[in-house]
């Protein structure tokens, strides 16, 4: 199989396997979470549950205290860096937008790819130091499993495989992009039974615990 087969493979019956396993495991998924139901609160409402499960959602994204800050202040800072730059690729790269777009129909304004390409190089930093951090670190490294480092490499590749890809860098372009969507693939079919799936969980859970607060009355 020559370069330009296998992205024909990977961009047709590839992405196909690849969107059909993401989108079943996201439907069992959830609906494994949402049959685990709940006892229905009889107490009486002293707040609002919808407006504390909403409001939850957006305070979390920031550490709720400074002792917080202080002692994970490396990996929060890290971790923020290399969320925001894989957002960004993935949501603001021109190409990916035009990808959007054909798919359904609509799309909107990217960034300049100098500014994408900073924001990629930084997140790739900020996973290799989180990496390096993980190892190197006794408790984190203990308390690390297969699914850790799984959840690491399948978000690192597509990153890497864009970024040089994109730039024409060190390998053949079709072989490059092959491996850039196969990788993204792969990242789709393994996301909804990894760790990775806290990718849409996070907010359902956010909304679930400010809710309580809410009902509760209690300040989220």
């Amino acid at each position: 199989m020559n370069s330009a087969t296998f992205l024909i493979w990977v961009r047709e019956t590839g992405f196909l396997i690849a969107s059909s396993v993401f989108i079943m495991g996201l439907t069992i998924r959830f609906f494994e979470i949402f049959m685990l139901g709940k006892k229905k609160d009889l107490s009486e409402p002293k707040g609002c549950a919808m407006r504390g499960g909403f409001k939850t959602i957006f305070t979390r994204f920031l550490p709720q205290d400074s002792n917080t800050f202080q002692r994970s202040y490396f990996i929060i800072i890290a971790g923020y860096v290399f969320h925001i730059g894989l957002l960004v690729a993935l949501f603001l790269l021109v190409p990916h937008i035009e990808l959007i777009r054909s798919a359904l129909g609509f799309g909107w304004v990217g960034l300049p790819t100098p500014v994408v390409d900073f924001l990629t190089v930084l997140s790739l930093i900020s996973m290799l130091a989180l990496l390096w951090h993980r190892l190197t670190n006794p408790v984190l490294k203990m308390i690390s499993d297969a699914g850790d480092y799984t959840a690491w490499i399948l978000t690192f590749l597509p990153l890497l495989t864009g970024y040089l890809a994109y730039h024409h860098l060190f390998f053949d372009y079709t072989w490059l992009l092959a491996f850039h969507i196969l990788s993204a693939e792969l990242l789709m079919i393994m996301l909804p039974f990894t760790k990775l799936m806290h990718t849409f969980t996070i907010f359902v859970s956010r909304f679930y615990g400010g809710a309580i607060s809410g009902h509760k009355g209690v300040q989220v």
